[in-house]
């Protein structure tokens, strides 16, 4: 592929495909194309948990690596921003001083691709599209089906707007608007899949009596850690020798919206619980379980050039702080001036230089292509509102939301893998979505109450 399009005849770049066979013995003739999140995670990873949740049961599923991410050439792995992450966990979450070290070592990144050549602001949403565009052209494949979460639904829509011919559906899995994203968005989303969580505890007559007030006791908490946070020496969730953690406010919060698996919606009432009884513990498992890095899994200068060239530009530092301070009043300013999974990230921006690409970018998806949108209710880095809100300029779009369910639904619902199948299956007629209405979260994990002395 050319790497800045604009700019015939200049450097290539090399993209991974990977063609996983349908299972069917008689296959349809429209593959699944598959969009990573991220931006800048790992496709080929994913392919385990799409053939899991039967992606490729009637047709052929492709998944590329997107441009700079792992397999793909150039890589923009980031190993400083790897160890740095590493590190993180056994320092302040929104101290300056650990503002200035992710700084550094972004900016020791950007230094070293910028050296070997690498234009950076050519790594963005329009260009990936553009890839996949040419990708259906190469493979000859007159019509597919486009399946996108997280970040891959930003490029999935942006796909669609720009290169609408030969998809016959869209399916958006986590949805992130091109027209919305933005850095105060993220306290809209966190907002949602908090109160989402607490509101189903409330709905649960043993989560309800047993943990009347979360929404009290995380503000309570996100206030006391931060005025005096803890250090705690913790083994890792996987083995390995135990490491230094430090859970302060940003830490609790960012820990409650990651949604990784190291803290299950299901744990968070009693974790909460148990932290405001004394006992750190799931909370600061779940932040050892970032102290191993995986490093040069994620491409960091993909997260960057998107996140700085679409995300960033157009709101200011004092926009993430009034929309945090509207999500959650009462949290102490120094955790609400951060927006969740993105800490320090103008100061990020301003080393990483990449130009505004907004008016480009921020724009809405209209299109009359079969659309399904899956949300679920438990998500608190796109929330579960922001997939009818798409699909209010795409015509014949369907939106489900899954009770129960965080970031990635697909492979985590049975009932949404159902809803896919059908889908696929005929785009043209609104899919069967019977599961959807007799699914409720399931049971929380209810502690036995501290004694009282």
């Amino acid at each position: 592929m050319p790497e800045n399009r604009e700019r015939p005849g200049g450097r290539t770049i090399r993209l991974a495909v990977a063609i996983v066979p349908a299972a069917s013995t008689t296959p349809a003739g429209d593959p699944v194309v598959f969009m990573e999140g991220g931006p800048g995670g790992d496709a080929f990873g994913a392919i385990p948990f799409l053939i899991d949740s039967g992606v490729n049961g009637d047709r052929d599923l492709i998944v590329m690596a997107q441009r700079g991410t792992l397999h793909s050439q150039p890589s923009l792995a980031c190993p400083e921003i790897d160890r740095f992450n590493a590190a993180a966990a056994g320092l302040p979450y929104d101290a300056p001083s650990t503002g200035r070290l992710l700084v550094g070592a972004a900016g020791e990144c950007r230094d070293r691709l910028a050296a070997e050549g690498i234009e950076l602001s050519a790594y963005n949403t329009t260009e990936n599209a553009a890839d996949f565009a040419d990708l259906r052209a190469t493979l000859g494949i007159e019509w597919w089906n486009v399946y996108g979460y997280s970040y891959g639904t930003d490029l999935a829509l942006t796909y669609l707007r720009r290169h609408p011919h030969g998809i016959r559906s869209v399916t958006i899995d986590s949805v992130t608007p091109p027209q919305i994203v933005s850095l105060p968005w993220t306290w809209d989303s966190a907002q949602e899949g908090i109160n989402t969580i607490f509101a189903a505890c409330e709905a649960q007559p043993r989560c309800k009596s047993r943990y009347p007030d979360l929404a009290g006791t995380l503000t309570e908490q996100v206030r006391r850690l931060e005025a005096n946070p803890l250090t705690l020496t913790v083994q890792r969730p996987g083995g390995g020798s135990p490491v230094k953690v430090v859970l302060d406010g940003g830490a609790l919060v960012n820990l409650l919206v990651a949604d990784g698996g190291a803290l299950p919606a299901v744990d968070v009432p009693a974790a909460l619980d148990e932290l405001a009884h004394g006992n750190p513990e799931r909370f600061a498992q779940a932040q050892a379980a970032g102290a191993t890095p995986a490093v040069g899994e994620t491409a960091h200068g993909l997260t960057q050039s998107v996140a700085c060239a679409e995300w960033v530009p157009g709101f200011s530092e004092s926009d993430v702080l009034a929309a945090g301070r509207r999500a959650f009043p009462g949290w102490p300013d120094t955790v609400l001036a951060h927006a969740p999974q993105l800490p320090f990230e103008y100061d990020v921006c301003r080393v990483w230089n990449v130009p505004d690409r907004t008016a480009v970018q921020r724009i809405a998806t209209v299109s009359d292509a079969p659309t399904l949108i899956i949300s679920g209710t438990f998500d608190a880095k796109t929330g579960a509102s922001w997939g009818p809100y798409t699909g209010r300029t795409l015509s014949r779009s369907t939106a489900v939301q899954i009770p129960g369910i965080g970031h990635f639904v697909v492979p985590q619902s049975p009932c949404a893998q159902a809803v896919l199948a059908s889908f696929l299956a005929d785009p043209t007629t609104p899919p069967d979505t019977c599961c959807v209405a007799g699914l409720e979260p399931k049971p929380f994990t209810i502690t036995p109450e501290p004694e009282r002395t």
